[in-house]
């Protein structure tokens, strides 16, 4: 998967219907036990909280308060261990254990609280709901489909006013 764990998890609302199913769940080999309602309700919250971090100006695909949204993750946070191992011959590694829910809720927490927060974005090609994490300079959409869909929507624009 090419975005984060918990912006993948965003991104399983789209304009059509909710693809948060047992294909996206074994795509994502999610770590610990995995309970649909706690990711559901922890992607709502961390939707809200990507929509506010980036001043996201499209309507609310499943609308939820800023203080709801940061209790759902806060909670779903502390079920989260972090640990540290330490392979003989390699560099320390921080791990999560404990639930689905709980281990993408402290990535989440990590990303809206840290340094990516800055490259988060909203996809804003028409019908798009999906946010992604800008990794290039010129990079603008979630995907090529998107640009492509706004370059069109431009250019319609462009030619219908003539």
């Amino acid at each position: 998967m090419p975005e984060p764990l918990p912006v993948e998890l965003m991104n399983t609302v789209r304009p059509d219907g909710d693809v948060l199913d047992d294909a996206w769940l074994h795509a994502a080999d999610l770590p610990g036990p995995v309970d649909l309602g706690q990711l559901r309700d922890l992607r709502r919250a961390l939707r809200r909280l990507a929509a506010d971090a980036t001043e996201d100006p499209r309507a609310p695909v499943d609308p939820m308060s800023r203080p709801a949204a940061l209790a759902v993750l806060n909670v779903l946070a502390e079920q989260a261990q972090a640990r540290l191992i330490w392979p003989d011959g390699g560099p320390p590694e921080r791990t999560l254990h404990g639930p689905a829910a709980g281990v993408i809720a402290t990535m989440g927490l990590e990303l809206l609280a840290g340094a990516e927060r800055r490259r988060l974005r909203a996809c804003l090609a028409p019908n798009c709901v999906l946010y992604f994490v800008k990794e290039h300079t010129r990079r603008e959409w979630c995907s090529p489909s998107c640009g492509n869909r706004a370059r069109v929507a431009r250019h319609y624009q462009r030619h219908r006013q003539d």
